[in-house]
């Protein structure tokens, strides 16, 4: 008989929807893929031939656990000058991508009996994660008309004694809001008055729009700074998600606790991995910059084409590569022949119908929406959008 625990969680949506994408591909069907959280872009070049230089030269071998000190070197040095976060090295581990950082984290701080605050919608990992820590996920509302900023008023209604944590992502994931630094003050302080801790996700971070800017809200106080596990990583940045290379920087005794979870499972990531993000942080940031403004441009042209499209409605977003889209105004219609009653079923229909693939708002916390990713070509995100258009003017 499987642990109990086991009982807590399921299979991510969006790996159960990559199945059946791949499926259909399988039996040769052209589908559009807008459900894909990843740059369509390679891994940078200058961070290729760093990673070939580590294989060649034999780097290949085991790591300190916690990231080779030149890495961690880097990181600090990255966060004090882009952040205004002041982390030695000790404070810093690596690890197998921004995914284990957050878990990590979870694990050293969530016990049974703890609730973990969520600002929905969110990311489909972090209701599970607090699950698997014996911890109980407390839901709270964003700001939807005010394109999905933070509802500090709700934030607060929502503490218990039992609060131990709030997880939050900005630049976010999937809705794209860039939380203010006003917001993030409120909810620093909410934080200290209330003694529960902030884990913070910055892994989009560098993706910001129309004059937005990212804050780490770790750096706002001493008092916030010291209940704060800051994450990011280079999955995103860097176009690096196969490489699986993110960290942690945190106050001494959690990311102690962080590298003895990671000392037991994983132990170090890819020395090759470090090596390649070694070079990310010190080389030229031109092609991050240079991706950023492609990423700019196909937002502007899908935010153009969903505004042009009945029953479709949605926020500009401010970063990341997402835009969430409420869908509720098809609701009741029919096709594929059946009747379209949740997003779930838009989400089927224009996979079957369209060969569009997008994740239902279900798998973020938030039914009746859908998200899809402009991290892909131009030539296939017009081609995607002729197909939706087409698939939902056939509704009845």
């Amino acid at each position: 008989m499987l642990a109990s625990r086991m009982g807590r969680v399921s299979m991510s949506p969006t790996t159960a929807l990559n199945a059946r994408v791949a499926q259909l591909k399988a039996e040769g069907k052209d589908v559009v893929k807008l459900n894909i959280g990843e740059p369509d872009a390679s891994t940078f070049d200058y961070i290729k031939v760093a990673g070939i230089k580590a294989i060649a030269d034999g780097f290949t071998k085991y790591t300190v656990g916690s990231g080779i000190p030149e890495l961690r070197k880097a990181i600090s040095e990255k966060l004090q000058k882009e952040n205004n976060l002041t982390y030695p090295i000790n404070q810093i581990t690596v690890t197998v991508g921004g995914k284990q950082a957050v878990f990590a984290s979870i694990m050293s701080l969530v016990e049974e009996g703890d609730e973990v605050l969520l600002p929905i919608p969110c990311w489909v990992s972090y209701t599970d994660m607090i699950k698997l820590a014996g911890g109980t996920p407390v839901f709270v509302n964003t700001n939807e008309e005010e394109g999905y900023t933070l509802d500090i008023a709700a934030i607060e209604k929502a503490i218990t004694p039992r609060t131990k944590a709030i997880v939050i992502c900005t630049p976010n994931n999937p809705t794209g809001a860039v939380y203010s630094a006003e917001s993030l003050q409120a909810l620093g302080e909410l934080a200290c008055k209330h003694d529960f801790y902030i884990i913070a996700d910055e892994i989009y971070e560098k993706l910001t729009y129309d004059g937005a800017r990212h804050v780490s809200i770790a750096s706002l106080s001493p008092e916030i700074y010291s209940r704060t596990v800051t994450i990011n990583g280079f999955s995103k940045a860097y176009s690096m998600t196969g490489w699986r290379v993110g960290y942690a920087a945190a106050p001494l005794e959690i990311i102690k606790a962080i590298q003895i979870i990671q000392s037991q499972t994983t132990s170090n990531t890819s020395s090759i991995g470090q090596k390649a993000a070694l070079e990310a942080l010190v080389g030229s940031q031109y092609d991050v910059d240079r991706m950023v403004d492609v990423f700019a441009e196909r937002r502007s042209y899908v935010c153009g084409r969903l505004a042009a499209i009945p029953g479709l409605k949605f926020s500009n977003p401010k970063g990341a590569f997402y835009v969430y889209i409420d869908v509720t105004a098809l609701f009741g219609r029919k096709g594929g022949g059946k009747m379209l009653r949740s997003s779930l079923d838009i989400a089927e229909y224009l996979l079957n119908e369209a060969l569009v693939a997008v994740v239902p708002g279900e798998a973020f916390n938030v039914p009746g929406k859908i998200r899809i990713s402009y991290s892909n070509s131009m030539e296939n995100l017009k081609e995607a959008l002729d197909r939706i258009e087409r698939a939902l003017n056939l509704l009845k």
